[in-house]
């Protein structure tokens, strides 16, 4: 994997929804070779460690960067506004997507920006997306622009009321690979339901949010690097952040 710091230009970083912010950076594909499924580590002001942050898009000469305001770093990200900003990217091992196949792409609330640069490497995939309520919901026009897409809400503000596995029980037939942001409800899930998404995720990847700053340094306990694992290997891919 090759990562390096880069300082891209900063196009616009607005708010897309409550506490949702969508940063557009000048960025070029040749030189920064970004894979669906990875992140980018992105340095804030007066802070040591860098942000984590999912790569929703990078196309059109843009990388964007869509992001959930929960502390004093990304609160400090959301007020950027001119300028360059600090990127070290692209981390993570991603998605492998096969052409020829369907997928569906399946994310829960700030899970659901990775699966638009991913819908966008897939033929007319399925795109489930769920959120807690309508003030939330971000991402279904340029999603719906890719595929196929089923929104929930937890509240039924948007959508269809209830949850994203309850979506894809009913559509599952239609889909026989399923990259996904994963959870404890998704391994249930899989362990339990009668498909081609078995325990142990053979027929599927799926990211997982886990703290950790380092990015591409090494683990203090196993030594090795650590910011990503092969769902290969593991129940489930695990995105390190």
């Amino acid at each position: 994997m090759k990562y390096d710091v880069r300082q891209l230009p900063l196009l616009s970083n607005t708010e897309i929804a409550q506490g949702i912010f969508d940063m557009r950076l000048a960025y070029a594909q040749e030189d920064l070779p970004v894979a669906c499924g990875q992140f980018a580590h992105v340095y804030v002001p007066g802070k040591t460690l860098r942000r984590p942050i999912s790569v929703c898009d990078a196309s059109g000469g843009e990388l964007r960067l869509v992001y959930q305001v929960k502390g004093e770093g990304t609160k400090i990200m959301s007020q950027m506004q001119s300028g360059t900003v600090d990127v070290l990217a692209p981390l993570g091992n991603g998605f492998h997507i096969e052409p020829g196949k369907r997928y569906a792409l399946i994310g829960g609330g700030i899970g659901v920006p990775p699966m638009l640069y991913t819908a966008k490497q897939c033929d007319d995939p399925l795109i489930i997306t769920g959120f807690r309520n309508a003030s939330l919901v971000i991402l279904q026009e340029d999603l719906a622009a890719q595929g196929e897409t089923l929104l929930c809400t937890d509240d039924g503000t948007a959508g269809v009321k209830g949850f994203v596995t309850d979506l894809l029980r009913a559509h599952i037939a239609d889909v026989p690979a399923a990259p996904r942001r994963c959870s404890r409800r998704w391994r249930r899930f899989a362990k339990n339901t009668a498909s081609p998404v078995r325990y142990r995720w053979r027929s599927a990847w799926a990211a997982a949010s886990a703290l950790v700053w380092c990015a591409p340094s090494r683990c203090a306990k196993t030594g090795k690097r650590s910011c990503s694992t092969s769902a290969k290997t593991v129940p489930y891919s695990t995105r390190r952040r």
